[in-house]
């Protein structure tokens, strides 16, 4: 009986220490799509969920590891702070005074900036200090707005919080028809068309009005990611969802979910290393996504 409680604690404790490992050292992973729609190529960083986390002081090897990239854009899909409790901004601002140094930066919202706008009073103002302090340092806020970027349409997208539910409260909102073009205008077909829109759910939504490839996050990669079987929980406790982290594609669209770079409530990482996501934009036919991390399978989220 001793024997199999030291190897069950051996165990734990072996997993406990992967987890902190995998949480302190992230990966530098490439996805090239190619498209009719541009004529030169182009390189842009993509990161998302954040939630304070630095890898050294003032994310000092975060940032050298993105300007070694030497990308001609920086997209941010949300959630760079954890607004559970006091909601501090410290992190967030030093992270984004680094990045603007190195490249124009694109800010879409996540659940937990929005939450900031919402309860105001609570976090003392913090929604009003993070557009003033991005403003000051000429990062691009796409609050439902679209912006050209050379030959690009770069879209964010606020989601109203019914699209975050948590499944053991209710299930996540169905997204109403139009809801995008209400929210976003219509999408320019002749341009190549990225719209960022934190969560992953509702790539059919974002296909269909015109996003040629959709950025998401939000899931955190599934925090454990078991062979065959994929991320285990979302943090709305939806289990084994198959579009955790990944590549996909549907009608001529991609949606790429990045696995994120932070945790928060749920402070575990197996099998799921923290993400930063260059995206290669390629003028010339490539035949499938090139990506150091293939999905299983390219499926497209039902509808909730």
């Amino acid at each position: 009986m001793r024997k199999a409680l030291a190897a069950v604690l051996a165990v734990v404790a072996g997993l406990f220490l992967r987890s902190e490992y995998e949480k302190n050292h992230f990966t530098v992973e490439e996805v090239s799509i190619s498209s009719a729609k541009i004529r030169c190529g182009k390189k842009l960083i993509f990161i998302t969920d954040v939630h304070d986390k630095e890898f050294g002081w003032g994310n000092r090897l975060l940032l050298e590891a993105i300007a070694c990239e030497k990308p001609d854009g920086i997209l941010i899909g949300g959630d760079l702070m954890v607004t559970k409790g006091i909601g501090k901004l410290d992190a967030t601002f030093r992270l984004l005074e680094g990045l603007i140094r190195i490249a124009p930066v694109f800010y879409s919202l996540g659940n937990h900036e929005m939450r900031l706008y919402r309860e105001r009073e609570v976090y003392k103002n913090g929604y009003s200090k993070l557009v003033r302090k991005a403003s000051d340092l000429g990062v691009v806020m796409l609050n439902d707005q679209t912006v050209p970027f050379d030959e690009l349409d770069i879209s964010g997208v606020d989601l109203h919080p019914c699209f975050y539910r948590k499944l053991f409260l209710e299930k996540p909102a169905r997204m109403p028809k139009g809801y995008l073009e209400k929210k976003l205008g219509h999408a320019d077909d002749k341009r190549l068309q990225i719209l960022l829109i934190h969560s992953p759910l509702y790539f059919s939504e974002a296909r269909k009005w015109g996003a040629d490839i959709t950025l998401a996050g939000h899931f955190h990669g599934g925090t454990i990611c078991l062979p065959f079987l994929g991320g285990v929980m979302t943090p709305q406790y939806q289990f084994f969802v198959p579009w955790c982290a990944g590549s996909f594609f549907k009608d001529g669209k991609w949606m790429i979910v990045g696995r994120g770079l932070g945790t928060h409530s749920i402070n575990i990482r197996l099998n799921d290393r923290p993400q930063v996501l260059v995206l290669r934009l390629e003028p010339e036919p490539i035949l499938e996504p090139k990506s150091i991390r293939k999905p299983e399978s390219i499926l497209e989220p039902e509808k909730t």
